[in-house]
């Protein structure tokens, strides 16, 4: 009987750093022993579509005595129908955790080593979503062996799944040489600084992945300096996401490297810096780069702490730069003082700036009806994103006009207007840049363009 794969226990070698070029070539210490048996020289022919794969996942889960998992045999079941009515090309493989339509038994590291046996020479699989599962550094070795035999594979989400530090730097070291993936999202995995340090280092060798997602992984401010410097360099990254690192100190030094590198680098389109502590010091950091950057579309500088003073900086950029589409500064402080500093820079000079997210930044009726005012005019800016903000009635009057005229589509905003005892009020819709960021809608399209729409707007190493 084939041994199963343990849970990693203790410290393991990781070899030196040539071997771990070619990782997961070395099996780690906890990596299951491959024990023969009467079946094993029949398992390669059955990893042809023909055989299907929910038939042959039952069968390498009965020959590895492995317990099958209901969740995975139920999606399989559903690739093997879309292939018998001829879908057979560019399928993604959707077997997330945190699916609230279907039971759901979440996919551990033993599931998936099983299920990277099946995926390896599936070449009409090209995307995967396995986040919100319990895969750990077992199920991140598994990951790694997949991406390196799995040339078909352009779409990777492994986000919240338990992975740590070695299983990120496997994942890292694997895509050294792997020229086929553009979307990986690690989010939520606590690879920590000596994580994110492999990713970076990877970064100066992969000319092929163009979105890297990193964001709640624990980096540290050196991992951020690091991934600063590497995309002075880096040529291929388009969009990268590196949200909530542990930052230290009241310096910012984060947004001084990263502003740097954007004076520097004209191939980044999408920049994530959410809850870095980016204060109105840091903000003039990143504006001051912006006046030579002409790349960046989408800039994510939400939950931090910039307040209206750092609008005047914002501002002021957004009159000469003309790349810039979508802002999210939603959860800072900028109050109405701000808003009247956006609205007057949107209104007169910029005609570039498509969406902006103001959500919950203390901002009362006179900048909210500032800034409807903009879009009567500037006919670019196109999607405003307001609640959580003090409404007053002209706030409320003046974008029921705009949704009423047709100036403010339904789909592009986070509000809707309704009348009591004829006065207007405005209720939350759930429609936004990132709405469905962390968790699937339980209803509707899980990717809809309303409750994204700043991935709609700015489309980068989207999933297929």
């Amino acid at each position: 009987m084939a041994a199963q794969p343990p849970r990693p226990v203790g410290e393991r070698s990781m070899g030196s750093p040539r071997e771990a070029d070619s990782a997961p070539a070395r099996s780690p210490a906890w990596a299951p022993t491959q024990a023969r048996t009467p079946g094993a020289a029949l398992v390669g022919q059955r990893e042809s579509p023909e055989s299907g794969l929910q038939e042959h996942y039952s069968n390498l889960c009965m020959e590895k005595s492995q317990k099958i998992n209901p969740f995975i045999l139920r999606i399989l079941q559903e690739v093997d129908e879309e292939i018998k009515k001829g879908l057979a090309a560019g399928i993604t493989l959707n077997i997330a955790g945190n699916n609230c339509l279907v039971p759901v038994e979440r996919v551990t590291g033993e599931d998936f080593w099983i299920l990277s046996r099946i995926l390896k020479n599936c070449l009409y699989i090209n995307g995967l979503d396995v986040g919100y599962n319990l895969l750990s550094d077992v199920g991140a070795y598994y990951a790694a062996k997949l991406v390196q035999k799995q040339l078909n594979l352009i779409y990777l989400n492994l986000m919240f799944n338990d992975i740590g530090p070695e299983g990120g730097e496997l994942i890292a070291k694997v895509l050294h040489k792997n020229q086929t993936l553009k979307y990986l999202r690690m989010t939520g995995n606590k690879i920590e600084n000596k994580g994110g340090m492999f990713f970076a280092a990877m970064l100066q060798i992969n000319s092929s992945l163009e979105k890297l997602d990193l964001g709640d992984c624990d980096l540290g401010m050196q991992s951020v300096i690091a991934f600063a410097t590497v995309l002075t360099r880096n040529q291929a990254i388009k969009a990268i996401n590196l949200n909530r690192p542990i930052l230290y100190g009241e310096q910012e030094e984060s947004t001084v490297h990263i502003g740097r590198m954007l004076k520097e680098n004209h191939c980044l389109v999408v920049l994530h810096m959410c809850k870095h502590d980016i204060k109105n010091s840091g903000i003039q950091q990143l504006c001051d780069a912006l006046y030579l950057n002409s790349s960046l579309r989408y800039l994510d500088v939400s939950c931090n702490k910039i307040t209206h003073d750092g609008m005047v900086y914002l501002a002021d950029v957004l009159k000469s730069n003309t790349t810039l589409e979508v802002i999210d500064l939603s959860f800072n402080r900028i109050e109405n003082a701000g808003a009247n500093y956006l609205s007057e820079t949107l209104t007169s000079h910029n005609r570039s700036l498509k969406a902006l997210s103001v959500v919950s930044n203390n901002i009362e009726g006179e900048g909210l009806v500032a800034l409807s005012q903009s879009m009567k005019t500037n006919l670019t800016f196109s999607h405003i994103y307001i609640w959580g903000n003090k409404f007053d009635e002209a706030t409320c009057v003046a974008y029921s006009d705009l949704i009423q005229m047709g100036r403010l589509k339904p789909d592009n905003t986070d509000v809707e207007p309704f009348v009591v005892d004829g006065r207007v009020y405005l209720a939350e819709v759930s429609n936004g840049l990132k709405k469905h960021y962390y968790w699937t809608s339980t209803s509707g399209e899980s990717y809809d363009h309303s409750s994204n729409a700043g991935f709609a707007l700015v489309p980068v190493g989207q999933q297929p």
